[in-house]
């Protein structure tokens, strides 16, 4: 995983968590569900990425 594609995931899963807190705060459901669903998003491209990390060093392993 790249240094951008860390920072870009980290900051869409704390700005999900802004907006979820916000809604909290405000009782709008809408800004809580999208707030939820951008750190589902943030968390699958998290995982996603750790798993190219994954088979990349695993494949780094094979050549040495």
């Amino acid at each position: 995983m790249n240094l951008g594609d860390k920072i870009q995931n980290k900051a869409q899963e704390l700005s999900g968590k802004a907006k979820e807190g916000l809604g909290d705060a405000t009782d709008n459901r809408d800004l809580q569900a999208e707030g939820a669903g951008d750190q589902a998003e943030a968390g699958t491209r998290q995982a996603g990425e750790h798993i190219k990390d994954a088979a990349k060093d695993l494949k780094d392993g094979f050549g040495k």
